[in-house]
């Protein structure tokens, strides 16, 4: 007869994993969360706009909630991957059944541009890493210029575009596209955060300067041009005289530097649309011009950490085509393509299954469905005759690794430590910047 429940591994503590763990959790496993971080969150805790105090401070009031569970233990401070504190293999010797792994999306994607190694070139993520204060990247040097390209144009690029314009106050911000303003991707919500620093003067050239190549492929300017002007109405008052602008259908084609290798100029490639079924392609058309900027920054998504060690195609770990559990017709089963079998009992949910795709809300959808499929896999599976000792062994192997790991009980404390300095400072949130200040604050 058996007296002990199923051992579930949950991989990274941002909303995807979290809410994978509760769901586990409810189900009656016990779940062992491993964070790369020290606190939990993830995106939500760092991917989120700095400023959006109320919205971070109820997710971390949902997320302690969801870690105060019996069943469910926290270690933080923990990498996973070939080289880290454990690998996925040592992870499945230590007991479990099943592995969940929700780790985000921790590599950047690049263009392969020419140039892209000069001087004030930069990747979204590690500028959002760095503004919300991600160690190491909270220390790293950020060198900003005066006039700042961004390469896309979602709602990570009208993050960044805020950040320029309201913390850094740089002379000019232009967001390049290849495609028309018919297809932006960022939100009328996110917009109001900018707008008022948009030269309407030049959004309406530039649309005027499309107009053409839009309405081969019937798309209305007109409606574009309002979609994007329809964030006025609630629009956040400016505190910069940056000039925000728009480059559409201008493809990158090359970052130029100077003698010092400095970036000195973005150069674009124009570029039509060619309508297909149910969207458009982009073609180039040859003729180029020069935008005068000195940093470069790619929004343009990101891609899962090779490091990790599970199979990876077209930046995404790869997921079983024909999956024995398949959830809203998605598949969160892993896949070896090398040997054409599952990875028996490793799932991937949230960024890990679908890199760059949703927020907070998607994030917590993916991972309650990547823990469904985890859960009738699991019943498959014999449970362990005592957990219980499988649980203390891990315990164990948690002390026996070199540097110090924290558990729930040390992220309640922090949290606790960090709000008690934002009310002597008088500020609406603080964050240690080191992962050695944080420690050491546990340790006072």
């Amino acid at each position: 007869m058996q007296n002990g429940n199923n051992l579930v591994a949950v991989i990274g503590a941002g909303p995807a994993g979290l809410f994978a763990a509760k769901k586990l959790a409810q189900a009656g496993a016990d779940v062992v969360i491993f964070n790369r971080d020290i606190r939990p969150g993830g995106l939500a805790e760092y991917g989120i706009y700095h400023t959006k105090y109320r919205m971070k401070a109820g997710l971390r009031r949902q997320f302690l909630k969801i870690l105060s569970d019996e069943k469910i233990t926290y270690y933080g401070n923990v990498s996973i991957g070939v080289d880290g504190d454990l690998s996925l293999e040592e992870i499945k010797k230590l007991g479990f059944q099943a592995i969940v792994v929700a780790v985000g999306a921790q590599g950047t994607k690049w263009l392969g541009l020419p140039g892209e190694d000069l001087k004030g070139v930069f990747h979204a993520k590690d500028l959002v890493y760095h503004y919300n204060k991600l160690p190491p990247y909270s220390q790293r040097e950020f060198s900003i210029g005066k006039r700042v390209a961004l390469i896309g144009v979602g709602n990570v690029m009208i993050d960044i575009a805020h950040w320029l314009i309201h913390d850094k106050k740089v002379d000019e911000v232009v967001a390049v596209a290849r495609r028309g303003p018919a297809e932006v991707k960022f939100t009328k919500k996110e917009m109001e955060n900018v707008i008022r620093n948009l030269d309407l003067d030049a959004l309406d050239d530039e649309i005027k300067r499309v107009t053409e190549r839009m309405l081969v492929v019937d798309q209305s300017p007109e409606a574009a041009r309002d979609f994007i002007l329809s964030a006025v109405s609630k629009a956040k008052e400016p505190n910069s005289d940056t000039r925000f602008t728009l480059q559409f259908l201008s493809s990158p084609k090359q970052i130029l530097g100077d003698e010092q290798g400095n970036v000195c100029g973005l150069e674009v490639e124009d570029t039509k649309l060619i309508a297909r079924e149910f969207d458009t392609k982009v073609h180039r058309l040859g003729t180029t011009r020069v935008l005068d900027v000195d940093t470069v920054v790619f929004c343009i998504g990101d891609k899962v950490d090779e490091s990790l060690g599970l199979p990876i195609q077209w930046d995404e770990f790869v997921k079983h085509p024909m999956p024995r559990f398949p959830m809203n017709e998605l598949s969160f089963e892993v896949y070896d393509p090398e040997v054409g079998k599952t990875i028996e009992g490793v799932f991937v949910a949230g960024w890990s299954r679908a890199a760059s795709s949703g927020l907070v809300g998607y994030a917590r959808k993916d991972g309650e469905s990547g823990a469904e499929v985890a859960l009738k896999y699991l019943e498959e599976i014999t449970p362990p005759k005592d957990s219980k000792a499988i649980l203390k062994s891990i315990d164990e192997k948690m002390g026996s690794i070199s540097h110090t790991v924290i558990d729930k009980t040390d992220v309640q404390r922090l949290i606790e430590i960090e709000g008690a300095q934002a009310e002597a400072l008088g500020l609406e949130e603080f964050k240690f910047d080191t992962n050695q200040e944080m420690l050491e604050s546990l340790e006072e």
